[in-house]
């Protein structure tokens, strides 16, 4: 389940008889908010003639989301036993 969500972690590796894996990833918008947000964005340059690009494309940069990164300790079963937040 945790690649499904994050993907490949950036590091695996095996320590003190332990796996360890670090999954780093941008917490942003849901596919929901990020359509209603272009929809928004869309409507507001047709109404101001193209002039909202000047606000809205930096306000997008600022609000895209935050980088994370979480390392993730395993147990002898391949089970998660710790999560360290590395980056928040």
């Amino acid at each position: 389940m945790i690649l499904a969500e994050f993907g490949l972690p950036v590091v695996a590796e095996t320590r003190n008889g332990h796996k360890y894996e670090i999954f780093k990833f941008v917490d942003g918008y849901s596919a929901g908010a990020k359509a209603g947000r272009a929809v928004f964005h869309g409507a507001a340059d047709v109404l101001t003639l193209g002039l909202w690009e000047v606000v809205g494309t930096p306000t997008e940069g600022v609000f895209s989301g935050d980088e994370m990164a979480f390392q993730l300790r395993y147990d002898k079963d391949d089970r998660v036993d710790e999560v360290v937040a590395l980056k928040h």
